[in-house]
């Protein structure tokens, strides 16, 4: 079955006026973002945009939602007046499933304890004529790649990773859900002109070098905000011998950069994968317009004259990464992973290694790893730490087991896990002795905050490619090197692993007797979504508050948050997410990981009313009690991570009015500003340290909001002084629009109801 086939159709019919337009527009060659962005805006530009600097308004070709942010996404939606989606749209449940002993039964247990979330999800998507993938289908990045991404596409999705479908040719999104709202609606999408960095791969990788370890160098280079605003586009001939899933991997893994998104050109490789998940005619059509789905010629014999910045990288010289302990920028290179271990004291012993997720649970991944596995068999080896496996979709997973590797995988004491998020977004009950004692495990996933994986302090999250992962799960300890190390066998000898071979797609074909898929109804004006006014999981939502239009006089902070505070610090995951539809009972999660400047502890805050010490949300919501408003004061790059949304109405609904930092993560702070916030940055980031615990702060400047005008905080301190510090925002006319309104879907609301 090929989805959208007579929307791609026309998208490809008219890309090439579109692009020839943009060119003439612009003055000069294109890059591949530039021509999927001009072809995609919301109506014909008068004028070229200027990178990072213009906000543009686009018309994306779908939206994609996972379980967790769908329900608020939707929740918002069905209060806006539309009968159907105007844009093709899926949910994909795959973050509410727990690992806990293997997939069957965890999978079993998901559909019992979620049963009034999947309701909700499948009903509203059956009203609203959107496509419902169920529990166990797959993971979403990974469903959208095997059936919706198309190269020149634009899609947004409700979920940082979207951008994975740029392994495809695709500029995707990540976006909180009011975004999804706007597209769904049918209304323009705003986003500001990303500025564009190019990453120039040459030669060609081979041994144990994989595509993951690629976007982990770029990483190291780039650090957690160093995309931020920009899409990263790939190119060169080491680009094109990349697999289309390795692709997806390395776009995946940008925002862990910060990045918008990013993007790699259409390809033999790319052909290869649509014809292999049954897009024949997807290819054909992309074969066609060819030149428009790669970047001009141009561009690739000067490509510092059309990217804002470029990196270059030898693909040939390139050695396998291990990144980590508790951020996925520090990157180590294998030869010098061993040394760091001991030099940092970080625990050796590895006690879990995990493979798959979203990021890494391809075909070819599974292929390589499984060769490892079978080495293992084969040499007399077993694996030394706990060993998982998580498929990335029921396509994948069926098309393994037929082709024997999760038989492999079992001989060796793998344990597959069911096809979902599961511990890369701490749905993992993990057994450990002592949940306090420091311990190391090591991932293919993307993200390795402390507490990500599995809600614990201790533990040292280290990220690496599937192959790698399985190399230690085999050694059983970080100081071992594959590429040079030994290991002995249970006879006592010394073997050596052999480099991982894979294959890039199933030599019999991908097989799957039930994908997962459930279409809408073609009318659903009759289906009926029920919320029990009741209900612990779901909760209808009240629109918030307009603006009284005044200064902000009076507030009390709520927390200083120091060092990094990323969505997981504001709006755990985990056992949490049985919240996320709805809205009072998972906003007593609000900001409890942010450490406390002023106690260095974390969930533990000085009530200003009562002079005493609390947790986070039980504060907020005294102050809300009194008609105190709030203020969050943050570090650099507040909001790392996720897109969740959650992180920005959880504070909302409890009377923060402002959130000021030294600087933003990029979907976060358009989160803020969908939900009608003020998030606003230290003009001087110095004066950060100028905030003070007793403060009664003032925000002045509001009844003249306009863009590119400061405002100014007063701090008034206990002692009598004061200090008035300047604020900056990037606010346009639009989002101070939202501000006033109370938040976007009330101009939403208003429009519909017109």
């Amino acid at each position: 079955m090929v989805f959208d086939l007579d929307l791609i159709k026309k998208i490809y019919g008219s890309m090439p006026s579109k692009v020839d337009a943009a060119r003439k527009l612009v003055g000069k060659p294109l890059t591949l973002a530039e021509k999927i962005l001009y072809s995609h805006l919301y109506q014909a530009p008068a004028h070229a945009y200027e990178r990072g600097a213009a906000y543009v308004d686009f018309a994306p070709d779908r939206v994609a939602m996972q379980d967790a942010t769908a329900q608020m996404a939707l929740l918002q939606f069905m209060t806006c007046g539309r009968e159907k989606v105007a844009v093709p749209s899926t949910v994909h449940c795959d973050h509410l499933i727990q690992a806990k002993t293997g997939a069957a039964a965890d999978l079993a247990t998901a559909k019992d304890v979620n049963k009034e979330v999947y309701d909700f999800l499948a009903s509203i998507s059956n009203k609203y004529g959107i496509g419902f993938w169920k529990p166990g289908a797959g993971i979403i990045h990974q469903v959208v790649l095997e059936n919706y991404a198309f190269p020149g596409g634009m899609m947004i999705g409700t979920d940082s990773h979207t951008p994975n479908a740029g392994g495809l040719g695709m500029v995707a999104i990540g976006v909180g859900g009011a975004d999804a709202v706007d597209v769904m609606a049918g209304l323009p999408w705003e986003l500001k002109m990303p500025k564009l960095i190019g990453v120039k791969l040459t030669g060609k990788m081979s041994g144990w070098t994989s595509a993951k370890d690629i976007i982990l160098k770029v990483a190291g280079i780039l650090t957690v905000k160093g995309g931020t605003g920009a899409i990263v586009e790939y190119f060169g001939e080491g680009a094109d011998s990349l697999s289309a899933t390795g692709k997806g991997t390395i776009c995946n893994m940008g925002a862990e950069i910060g990045a918008t998104c990013s993007l790699f050109a259409y390809d033999e490789k790319m052909a290869a994968y649509l014809k292999a998940t049954g897009r024949e005619e997807v290819a054909a059509l992309a074969d066609g317009i060819r030149d428009y789905l790669r970047p001009d010629k141009e561009v690739y014999s000067d490509p510092k004259k059309y990217y804002d910045q470029v990196i270059e990288i030898d693909l040939n010289t390139l050695e396998p990464y291990v990144n980590g302990p508790f951020t996925p920028d520090l990157a180590w290179p294998i030869s010098e992973f061993a040394k760091a271990v001991k030099e940092h004291n970080w625990p050796e012993v590895l006690e879990v290694a995990l493979i798959g997720s979203c990021t890494n649970s391809s075909y070819e991944d599974i292929s390589r790893s499984a060769s490892l596995a079978q080495q293992a068999i084969d040499k007399k080896l077993k694996t030394k730490a706990e060993f998982t496996i998580t498929p990335g979709s029921e396509q994948v997973r069926y098309t393994i087991e037929k082709d024997g590797f999760l038989k492999t995988f079992d001989s060796i004491g793998g344990v597959v896990l069911a096809n979902a998020c599961g511990p890369c977004i701490g749905q993992w009950a993990r057994h450990i002795d002592d949940p306090n004692r420091k311990n190391s495990i090591i991932t293919s996933f993307n993200r390795n905050f402390a507490k990500r994986n599995d809600g614990l302090a201790s533990t040292h999250a280290f990220v690496a490619s599937p192959e790698i992962v399985t190399a230690f799960a085999i050694a059983g300890h970080l100081s071992f090197n594959p590429l040079k190390d030994k290991l002995k066998n249970e006879k006592g000898e010394e073997v050596m692993l052999d480099e991982p071979k894979g294959v890039e797609l199933p030599p019999k074909g991908f097989s799957v007797d039930d994908a997962g898929y459930q279409a809408p109804a073609k009318d659903g004006k009759n289906v009926q979504v029920v919320v029990k006014s009741d209900s612990q999981r779901l909760q209808l939502l009240e629109p918030f508050a307009a603006w009284e239009g005044t200064d902000l006089k009076g507030l009390k902070l709520l927390i200083k948050a120091k060092g990094k505070c990323t969505t997981d610090h504001i709006s755990m995951a985990g056992p949490w997410l049985k919240f996320r539809g709805h809205l009072d009972n998972i906003s007593n999660n609000m900001l409890i990981g942010a450490v406390n400047f002023f106690n260095d502890k974390t969930d533990s805050v000085k009530n200003e009313l009562t002079g005493e010490y609390g947790a986070v949300p039980a504060t907020a919501r005294a102050y809300k009690a009194a008609s105190v408003g709030t203020v969050v004061v943050g570090d650099e790059n507040y909001g790392e991570g996720s897109s969740r949304e959650h992180a920005a109405m959880e504070p909302r609904h409890l009377g923060v009015r402002a959130i000021v930092v030294r600087s933003f993560a990029r979907i976060h702070e358009t989160n803020l500003k969908k939900q009608g916030m003020l998030a606003l940055t230290f003009a001087n980031k110095e004066d950060y340290d100028k905030v003070q615990e007793d403060d009664s702060i003032d925000i002045l400047g509001l009844t003249s909001f306009a863009p590119g005008k400061p405002l100014t905080m007063v701090l008034n301190h206990k002692n009598g002084s004061k200090d008035e510090i300047t604020l900056n925002h990037t606010y346009n006319e639009q989002q101070i629009g939202w501000f006033k309104a109370g938040g976007a879907l009330n101009v939403i609301r208003a429009e519909f109801a017109k």
